[in-house]
């Protein structure tokens, strides 16, 4: 099932609180202490550096989320702008980070749940360890059987989180002193000094993942061109504020070099409350202290579960699209009979976490710092995505919101969390090489040969060879996926045509040594949010296993491979734009009844003024397929290349007779007679039947027409607003003709004044 389109129900507020609720969690919780153990009281200059350097790359993620809003995030957006070998690296390194941040946050779930449990040790795990292994495995099965957070749990979360820590704040500043802060070595006491900042910047900077999230809900949200960067860019702003605050408190309650490294902020709330307060009349109320600090570590234990359990959502989410774009083997994205979730891929990155926990788990700063390395690595990448769609002009590419001081914020961004990179540990950077070296090997072994995907700036080097030095272009060669041959794409939604257009999908797909898409892209009202009509997944599935195993046994009868999907969306016509792009399709081949034409074209309105087709279009108007005698009308027009393709294809792989038809002024007969050979010639066709005609073109069409079993003819140049008033060729073709008619429409880059009006 795809989950492309989803009910546009979430407003600032909640998707504000999804950035803050996943950021603020162990981060906060568990490293105030071993940061500033390693750095002193600098150690708030540190956070402070770490949210300016998410606030820099957050600027990036909002054009991204704006333009395009698709799941897998910035995995998504680094494979469509950079091509699949990058694709490889962002998808494993975002799903190997999510895994090390999932320990972390389990470790420090550990860390306070042992303040309330008493757990032993076991083997060679510590009791925070233990704790930390039982926390995974509940949050594992939580995923695994469906259970999740909704927005509006969500957002109660936050807001009890956010006011747990603004009472904790307040009474922190009643007992703060700055002596306690600077204490007698100053700001900078350790033999690092000043230059402390960086290396505990790379530590907490894992504290400051989780922004990125936002965008990955961007289609649920309202006016996300506003709303998305507000709240991405908002959520980084605020939560870099309360760190810095916190931390400063800490610091000013317990100084540096005593603070705790497993539960720095119960042992602070013990010490800023009151032991105890007078009531008046009620008397004297005491343990406050203990109370507020027990408080405080549920809302630590909270944080760490709200942020373990994302992490791990998010990381099956990220398994999902790398599995619809054939960069792993869509076995992780089987889908539980009962759970309806993904629960290989959990399980796998359950797995991951357990031997994180268990291997890493006494060394909490390296689990901190190897999922801070590998979002750098993505987070850089990203960066690079959005110069790449800028620079190649990628027609979709469309953001409500630009990134400001263009190029210089996403250069800055790429280079600082490369830079911060720098300052990690050698553990950590030779693990992050390690993932991303595995994941290179991964690409050239097994993902090279299966995915279809390009990349935008693959395609803007080869495209534009002359350009470029002979080695950039030889580089882009030898990193391309060596793919099969062209996916053509066959949206389904009747019984009754199925056949006609798997055929013709299937022929094609044969004599360019392809293979076919068919998808059944299941309608859902927009008064039904998708996530409810998927819960009808039985009635649902059963339609579509019949109509996509009637495919399957039609492609078959052509040796050609064929891959099938279920779609649910609110879209219809817009949702087989969106497939034909994200799947790579050469060609879509689709029945007339699935289309809304504007004037003969395979557009609506305002796909047909906003956007250009995504690749080669087919529109059947038919039931029956009959390719005994094919007519291809044609007066050299620019679609009217695809119509010989088409001939070409089902002349030689069902031994179909095609005939030309020219409509020639009269007395130019000859004329029209020599055009029709040569064009002919030039495309494959020579042998083929000629007929030139004289007279109103339409009728011509219509009358020869009506000799023969299909008509494939190319649509029209003439733009939307003179095709509506004068009406189009190939729309009355298919109107009046009782032939079934075969549409060919090949994308063109057309302004705004040719979409109105056509081409002068």
């Amino acid at each position: 099932m795809s989950d492309d389109e989803l009910a546009k129900d979430l407003g600032l507020i909640s998707a504000m609180t999804i950035g803050i609720g996943t950021m603020i969690g162990a981060g906060i919780f568990v490293l105030p202490g071993v940061a500033a153990n390693e750095a002193g009281p600098v150690v708030v200059v540190s956070f402070v550096v770490g949210g300016l350097i998410a606030m820099i790359n957050a600027f990036s993620v909002s054009e991204l989320g704006t333009a395009m809003p698709k799941a897998g995030g910035g995995y998504y957006y680094i494979n469509k702008a950079l091509g699949p070998m990058f694709g490889s690296i962002a998808g494993m390194g975002d799903w190997m980070g999510l895994a090390f941040a999932s320990a972390f946050y389990c470790i420090g779930f550990g860390q306070y749940l042992i303040e309330f449990v008493g757990l032993p040790g076991f083997l060679f795990l510590n009791q925070i360890q233990v704790g930390a292994l039982l926390a995974g495995l509940v949050f594992v099965g939580v995923n695994y059987i469906g259970a999740k957070e909704t927005g509006g749990v969500q957002t109660v979360i936050v807001f009890i989180l956010l006011s747990i820590l603004t009472v904790f704040a307040i009474a922190g500043f009643t007992t703060f002193d700055y002596g306690t802060l600077v204490g007698t070595g100053g700001i900078a006491p350790t033999e690092a000094g000043y230059g402390a900042i960086l290396p505990a910047t790379a530590l907490v900077f894992v504290s400051f993942l989780g922004y990125a999230k936002i965008a990955t809900v961007a289609e649920e949200l309202k006016n996300p061109g506003r709303n998305l960067p507000i709240a991405i860019i908002g959520s980084v702003a605020i939560v870099t504020v309360i760190y810095a605050i916190l931390v400063t408190v800490m610091l000013g309650v317990v100084p540096w070099s005593e603070l705790s490294q497993d539960a720095p902020v119960a042992q602070v709330a013990e010490i800023a409350f009151p032991t105890s307060i007078t009531l008046g009349p009620l008397g004297q109320v005491g343990g406050i202290a203990t109370v507020a600090a027990a408080v405080m570590t549920l809302g630590a234990l909270l944080a760490t579960a709200s942020s373990a359990n994302a992490s791990i959502l998010a990381s099956a989410r990220i398994n999902f699209a790398m599995g619809r774009d054939r960069i792993v083997t869509d076995w992780l994205n089987e889908i539980h009979p009962n759970y309806a979730t993904p629960y290989r891929s959990i399980v796998v990155t359950g797995g991951l976490i357990i031997v994180f926990i268990a291997a890493l788990g006494q060394e909490i700063e390296v689990l901190a710092k190897a999922a801070s390395v590998l979002h750098l690595i993505v987070y850089a990448l990203l960066n690079a995505a959005l110069i790449v769609f800028r620079e190649a002009d990628v027609p979709e590419y469309d953001p409500d919101f630009t990134v400001p001081l263009y190029p210089i914020t996403p250069i800055l961004g790429g280079v600082l969390s490369l830079g911060l990179v720098a300052f990690m540990d050698g553990i950590e950077i030779a693990l992050s090489a390690g993932f991303v070296i595995a994941a290179l090997a991964w690409y050239f072994v097994y993902a090279r040969n299966e995915t279809t995907q390009q990349g935008a700036l693959s395609e803007y080097i080869r495209n534009r060879g002359s350009e470029f030095p002979d080695p950039v272009v030889d580089a882009a060669d030898a990193v391309a996926p060596e793919t099969e041959g062209p996916t053509i794409m066959v949206p389904l939604s009747n019984p009754r045509t199925e056949h006609a257009l798997v055929t013709l999908a299937a022929a094609l797909a044969r004599h360019k040594g392809g293979r076919v898409l068919a998808t059944h892209v299941v309608t859902v009202p927009d008064q039904t949010a998708l996530d409810v009509a998927a819960e009808n997944r039985e009635q649902i599935d059963a339609a579509s296993d019949d109509l996509l195993t009637a495919a399957k046994s039609d492609a078959e009868a052509f040796d050609v491979p064929i891959e099938t999907r279920t779609v649910l969306s609110h879209r219809g016509l817009a949702e087989v734009f969106d497939l034909a792009r994200s799947n790579a399709a050469d060609t879509v081949v689709m029945g007339y009844g699935g289309t809304q034409f504007a004037g003969g074209r395979a557009e609506g309105v305002v796909d047909e003024l906003a956007h250009d087709l995504p690749c080669d279009f087919l529109v059947f108007d038919g039931e029956e397929l009959d390719t005994t005698d094919v007519l291809v009308p044609t007066a050299g027009g620019y679609s009217s290349e695809l119509s010989a393709e088409v001939a070409v294809a089902l002349r030689e792989t069902v031994d179909a007779d095609v005939s030309l038809l020219y409509v020639a002024e009269e007395g130019e007969e000859d004329a029209g007679r020599t055009f029709l050979t040569e064009w002919a010639d030039d495309h494959d066709l020579s042998g083929a039947a000629i007929h030139v005609e004289t007279g109103d073109v339409q009728d011509a069409i219509g009358r020869i027409g009506a000799e023969h079993s299909l008509v494939v003819i190319g649509a029209t140049e003439r733009g939307l607003l003179s095709r509506i008033v004068r009406g189009s060729l190939a729309f009355d073709v298919l109107e009046r003709l009782d032939t079934p008619v075969l549409l060919a429409e090949r994308p063109s880059s057309r302004s705004l004044r040719e979409r109105l009006f056509g081409r002068r």
